[in-house]
């Protein structure tokens, strides 16, 4: 038996084995193990943690973004609206402008026919005026009549203006 090799690896493998457990190397690795695995969970958790964390402010991004987009909507509408408004009024406006601009202009055309008007009589009451003197001096003469035709001209033309 101390002759067979089979017999010295054994005794060997068991001294092997009896140090081992004598410097507590399996308790290490498994102590070393156990605190990898450990590291490993907390890592993964802090991992699922960091995911669940990313998805919230994804979601909340999102929300965010959807608000946005729909108050831009409302502000566009809103805009729409009041140019819409503003369009009417200054139509209303143009409108009125354009009445008084028309009524103004009908005003100046009757005062410009009163004046021509004026004009007109004025012009005839003039040739009337010199047209009777012109007779009148004609039929009439000397100063009794050189009186009475000024006398009649200034009667014309007050009852003619």
């Amino acid at each position: 038996m101390l002759q067979d090799t089979n017999f010295w690896v054994l005794v060997a493998f068991v001294i092997f084995f009896g140090i081992l457990f004598y410097l507590k190397v399996p308790g290490q690795l498994t102590k070393s193990l156990d605190e990898r695995a450990e590291k490993i969970k907390r890592e993964l958790d802090e991992a699922e943690k960091l995911h669940r964390e990313a998805q919230h402010l994804f979601a909340e991004y999102q929300r965010k973004q959807r608000n946005a987009l729909q108050e831009a909507a409302e502000i566009v509408a809103a805009a729409e609206a009041e140019a819409k408004v503003l369009a009417q009024a200054a139509a209303a406006d143009l409108k009125a402008s354009l009445e008084r601009r028309r009524q103004q202009a009908e005003a100046k055309i009757a005062q410009a026919e009163q004046a021509a008007m004026r004009e007109v009589r004025d012009t005839a009451i003039d040739l009337a005026v010199a047209a009777a003197a012109d007779l009148l001096k004609q039929n009439l003469q000397g100063a009794a009549a050189k009186t009475q035709t000024e006398r009649a001209i200034a009667e014309i033309r007050a009852k003619l203006h």
